[in-house]
């Protein structure tokens, strides 16, 4: 009798021990993902307040650059606009 009690006590010992150990695993993976969801939340938060700096920073023209009506010489015109007349053909002439 005595040898069956001590293996019906071994067999729940060794449940109870894989049942702790799964508990804890779990108590474990609870606290990361709870990690991850506060680092979510100041994500969040972080990210519209860097909308709201980027929205702000549009708004202002840059100092650095000048601002004109125009362009500042308009012979560079001559550059940025396509050919005036059709009828001259621009060569290749190194080839």
């Amino acid at each position: 009798m005595q040898s069956t009690a001590a293996v019906e006590q071994s067999t729940e010992t060794k449940g109870k021990h894989r049942l702790v150990t799964e508990l804890k695993r779990l108590e474990a993976e609870t606290r990361f993902l709870e990690e991850d969801m506060e680092q979510l939340e100041k994500t969040e938060k972080a990210s519209a307040v860097l909308q709201e700096l980027l929205n702000e920073v549009e708004r202002r023209p840059d100092p650095l650059l000048p601002v004109t009506p125009g362009p500042a010489n308009s012979v560079w015109d001559q550059w940025f606009e396509g050919a005036q007349n059709m009828r001259v053909r621009h060569r290749c002439l190194i080839l």
